[in-house]
């Protein structure tokens, strides 16, 4: 710490005070402490699961219906329905995963 505030041409006790003022603004964050961005990095996470079971389902009911078997005048119906919200699944997943990238990249200060 002594290095760094005379590597800045002040004083320990200058840097010191410095640091606290920082913290207590919330200018700056202690090391392991938790941020905006954590919390949304943990929603974008959550909803990613979320999105991912979604499309893991849809998934499934187009599975069924293209399996052959007995299949009903609504069938081919559904099925178109089925593999647009997948694709749109799909696409909310790596919509989510890019701004979890975003925001992981914000907090490490990397905008």
């Amino acid at each position: 710490m002594l290095a760094k505030a005379k590597a800045l041409d002040i004083t320990g006790a200058h840097l010191v005070g410095a640091v606290v003022m920082a913290f207590v603004n919330g200018e700056e964050h202690l090391p392991d402490q938790r941020t905006v961005y954590d919390d949304v990095i943990d929603e974008f996470a959550a909803l990613r699961t979320q999105i991912a079971r979604i499309g893991t389902n849809v998934n499934q009911i187009a599975r069924r219906l293209n399996s052959g078997g007995d299949s009903h005048p609504v069938d081919a119906a559904i099925l178109e329905r089925a593999e647009r919200l997948l694709a749109t699944a799909r696409d909310a997943v790596k919509a989510v995963d890019e701004a979890a990238f975003r925001a992981a990249g914000q907090k490490a200060g990397r905008v």
